[in-house]
């Protein structure tokens, strides 16, 4: 993609500005999101606009004003071309998903992962994903095997727009939304015991539930895929720094690790990971 964006921007933007340009930029739909070095904001709204006129069906161009932060996992928008829009459609793997780009969390660059996990995935399991924002992972999983997913999320926009994809993607008897804190949800008796899998898409906090995640696998034992962000200087570090990370989280437990890998890079020597793990209980 960066390729293709300097190209786009060769003759309007100066060499050397060009060379400041960001890798890449999110495409959501009718919704592109890019990121602007400060160097560059002066021209935010020529760059905007050149995006806008080379790609087709493109309604809406956003500046990423902040990263993503808070609660809900936000970031910050402002529109630099088109129209102030932030609700559109967004297909994948077969899946359409209605988002809202300003209130609820989601990255088209998790769409691999996505699919990996699916297929890791048995007919008649049982699934929680924890953090789930609108449904992406759920609705994918469901759409392939024949499953039950719980989807938790504490954004009301997120666990509403859960609930239309479900529909949309016709999966209402497969996923199951519900509003709430994720430990809060799990510690219910109804879950203690019952799950074959569990989801933990938060980087930044998935460390903190663990303990209520096992507690609610099946008494066989159960998956975890458990979402880490890993600090390195070289990235052929990456995954035994996230492997040792985990086999110190998970210390108390008998576990095995069967996989771990680099799901993006997120900052400079700042990786996302993924490890997959059964637990025996």
């Amino acid at each position: 993609m960066s390729k293709f964006l300097k190209k786009l921007l060769k003759g309007v933007l100066a060499d050397e500005e060009l060379s400041k340009v960001y890798s890449s930029f999110d495409m959501i739909g009718d919704i592109a999101i890019i990121k602007i070095p400060d160097s560059l904001l002066t021209k935010k709204n020529i760059i905007g606009e050149v995006i806008l006129q080379s790609i087709k069906n493109l309604k809406s161009v956003f500046l990423q004003r902040s990263s993503v932060s808070g609660e809900y996992r936000l970031r910050g928008l402002e529109v630099i071309a088109g129209d102030e829009k932030y609700v559109t459609y967004y297909r994948e793997y077969g899946c359409k998903f209605l988002v809202n780009v300003a209130t609820s969390y989601f990255s088209p660059r998790l769409s691999t992962e996505r699919l990996r996990i699916s297929n890791l995935v048995s007919p008649g399991e049982i699934v929680v994903n924890m953090f789930a924002g609108v449904g992406t992972f759920s609705v994918i999983m469901a759409k392939k095997h024949q499953i039950k997913v719980y989807n938790i999320d504490s954004n009301l926009d997120a666990y509403i727009l859960s609930i239309i994809n479900s529909k949309i993607n016709r999966l209402k008897d497969r996923v199951f939304s519900i509003h709430g804190d994720s430990q809060e949800v799990l510690r219910l008796n109804r879950f203690k015991d019952r799950i074959d899998r569990v989801l933990l898409p938060l980087p930044e906090r998935a460390h903190e539930f663990i303990d209520v995640s096992i507690n609610c696998l099946k008494p066989s034992g159960g998956h975890l895929h458990f979402f880490s962000h890993i600090k390195s200087d070289t990235k052929s570090q990456v995954v035994p720094n996230s492997e040792a990370y985990i086999r110190n989280l998970f210390s108390k437990y008998n576990f095995e690790l069967k996989h771990t890998q680099i799901v993006r890079d997120v900052a400079p020597r700042i990786y996302q990971t993924v490890t997959d793990l059964f637990i025996f209980k």
